[in-house]
């Protein structure tokens, strides 16, 4: 059920640890190598050719579609910064702790420990109020400017980045899948659980 609106303190906080679990959420994923989400295929895959660290590339990734909001007239928030500048330390702190793990079965596991942490750490971060992530922003700011639907908009910027990705060498799998799948109802899940009582529940992230 949602919550009692929290303070701004409380909000902050739940931001701050929703963006850490969201990059450890990650780095579980990219760690049982079966598959990522799209945009992480495209972080691997620059990382594989660039040398640069996962997390490095994170960032910069986030600060480039950050740079595509200008055009589209969209206001980041304090979440919205926040997420470009914190989710990648976040992740590189995680790979840098965890394993590649092996063996089908842990492998499973272990994405699916992580698809429901990044899920929770959703919940957080967008329950918080301090704005969109940059991702979020982008798909909400084409369809804005432009009049193509979400959806329609999500599937072409999520396919190009899968399709370029995987082309400079990112992990494409059946993690891939089942995170497409199972990302939005799992957020619906999780979304209500830290939305105030007196606002409705935010959209899940597209």
């Amino acid at each position: 059920m949602p919550t009692a609106h929290p303070s701004r303190v409380e909000r902050l906080a739940r931001l701050l640890t929703g963006l850490f679990c969201y990059g450890i959420g990650i780095s579980l994923m990219v760690r049982a190598g079966i598959g990522v989400a799209p945009w992480d295929v495209l972080t691997q895959g620059i990382s594989l050719q660039s040398g640069l660290s996962f997390g490095l590339v994170t960032n910069l990734i986030g600060i480039g579609v950050l740079v595509l909001w200008l055009p589209l007239r969209q206001t980041p928030g304090l979440g919205t910064l926040l997420n470009v500048l914190l989710i990648g330390p976040s992740a590189q702190l995680g790979l840098w702790l965890l394993p590649d793990i092996h063996g089908l079965a842990l492998q499973v596991c272990v994405f699916a420990v992580g698809l429901v942490l990044l899920a929770l750490a959703t919940g957080l971060y967008i329950g918080a109020q301090f704005g969109a992530g940059p991702r979020d922003g982008l798909m909400t700011g084409l369809h804005a400017r432009t009049g193509v639907p979400i959806w329609i908009a999500r599937t072409l910027v999520e396919a190009l980045v899968l399709t370029t990705g995987w082309w400079l060498g990112g992990n494409v799998g059946w993690g891939t899948l089942a995170f497409a799948l199972l990302i939005g109802p799992l957020c619906g899940r999780t979304l209500p659980l830290f939305a105030p009582r007196d606002v409705a529940p935010p959209a899940a992230p597209l």
